[in-house]
């Protein structure tokens, strides 16, 4: 029974995720839940810890970051694509959740245009070290497409963890980034999806993932996810080559240290990893 439960709301998920200017309302989504109005707005908000208007919005709010940044589509475009009837009620809310205006955030992301060369001032140092990192046994959901979308994946992730009862045995969430995105067409990245686990077998529905730990160069990036591709190109651009260290051939990944949902976007902190030899 709870599996069906799970099913309809990954379902759900995915349709707003894939359809962020589309009609989201409570009646559209109780209809690709296949349940009532009533029943299923319960539902998803006991299965999630959000109403159904929580997570569109803050889902079209994260599209949203990441377009200003990384696309150089006018704001009444982003606001479109986003599903607002006019920049000026998009403008509002984004305001609202990352105390910024469109404009202003955009600049402060220094969007480039998609040909331009880097200039290296346009991507600020983060606090860099090297830690040995621990060994760690991930139980993960495989992601398909562009990096910035892998925060549909997160959400299945969760609603999972919520639905079967897992958080006891969930670790550091982390995202591993299998494929260069510089070398691989967006539509075929790789990516996983999931968190460290400390049970026994991995559940249902998920794959096991090791990573071997040792010696890793760990940037800490604070603020919102639209801007962890700058980060990126901090860190291969900037402290690689300064540092003198060589990357092992093994992906990247990214522990989150506190949860979205309960941290304001220029709160959020990650921990991008670059394992060494």
């Amino acid at each position: 029974m709870t599996g069906r439960y799970e099913d309809r709301l990954l379902r759900v998920l995915s349709y707003i995720h894939d359809n962020p200017a589309g009609d989201l309302s409570l009646d559209r989504l109780a209809d690709e839940a296949a349940m009532s109005r009533f029943h299923w707005h319960r539902v998803f908000r006991a299965m999630t810890g959000e109403t159904c208007a929580q997570a569109v919005r803050r889902m079209r709010m994260n599209r949203a970051a990441t377009w200003l940044i990384q696309k150089d589509w006018p704001v009444d475009q982003v606001a479109a694509r986003c599903g607002y009837p006019n920049s000026a009620s998009f403008a509002r809310a984004f305001a609202e959740d990352f105390g910024q205006r469109p404009g202003p955030f955009r600049q402060a992301g220094r969007l480039r245009p998609p040909l331009s060369k880097p200039d290296p001032e346009d991507f600020p140092m983060h606090p860099t070290e090297i830690r040995t990192e621990p060994k760690r046994r991930l139980a993960m959901l495989r992601h398909k497409g562009a990096y910035y979308t892998i925060g549909q994946s997160f959400e299945k992730f969760g609603a999972i963890c919520e639905a079967r009862g897992l958080w006891p045995q969930v670790g550091p969430v982390i995202g591993v980034y299998l494929d260069n995105p510089e070398a691989v067409p967006e539509a075929e990245l790789t990516s996983l999806a999931g968190a460290e686990w400390r049970g026994e077998g991995i559940p249902d529905g998920m794959e096991e993932w090791v990573i071997d730990g040792g010696r890793t160069a760990v940037m800490t990036y604070k603020g919102p996810y639209s801007g962890l591709a700058a980060a990126y190109q901090t860190l291969f651009g900037q402290w690689l080559p300064e540092s003198g260290e060589e990357p092992a051939d093994v992906p990247c990944y990214e522990i989150s240290l506190n949860n979205p949902r309960t941290t304001a976007p220029e709160d959020l902190l990650t921990e991008i990893c670059l394992p060494l030899k």
